[in-house]
């Protein structure tokens, strides 16, 4: 990535290539990643690149699989593949109510068939949501029999 692509003060960054035409976007930025990139400018100043390598001829990094294997490992996260993200973050824009069209546009697909997927998630995450309204919703039964049978008499106080 080049660092001609990132445009900060509008929180975009331009993606100009792509195994796709629906890859080739600009993609807005939030602020944590707006920051993320500033700090990654201040790491390589005489570089046109971002993500600059002395190892590789072409002068920027290709692949991200090493780094992202060496990340998780001092993170002690179990490894999952780096494409898994898109699930992470589709997920809970879809269940949060984004309408799965804009979900399908920030992923940057051109077919919302890729959302079936994600809509699966959401049935999953229905369920998870049904279940722990039925643990609180017991809970609380719970509690009110606890109090009936202590039987608090609150006219009575000494």
């Amino acid at each position: 990535m080049k660092k001609q692509h990132l445009d900060l003060e509008n929180a975009v960054v331009w993606i100009p290539d792509s195994k796709t035409p629906n890859g080739i976007a600009e993609v807005p930025l939030t602020p944590i990643a707006v920051e993320a990139f500033r700090d990654q400018l201040r790491l390589s100043p005489c570089s046109p690149y971002l993500f600059p390598s002395d190892e590789n001829p072409s002068g920027h990094q290709k692949t991200l699989k090493t780094v992202w294997s060496v990340t998780l490992r001092r993170a002690t996260i179990p490894y999952f593949r780096i494409y898994d993200l898109r699930s992470t973050y589709a997920t809970p824009l879809s269940a949060g109510g984004v309408a799965d069209e804009w979900v399908t546009q920030l992923l940057r697909q051109g077919d919302a068939k890729v959302f079936k997927k994600y809509s699966q998630m959401k049935l999953q995450m229905k369920r998870e949501a049904l279940i722990k309204m039925n643990r609180q919703a017991n809970e609380q039964n719970l509690d009110q029999k606890i109090d009936q049978n202590i039987g608090y008499d609150t006219a009575r106080v000494n």
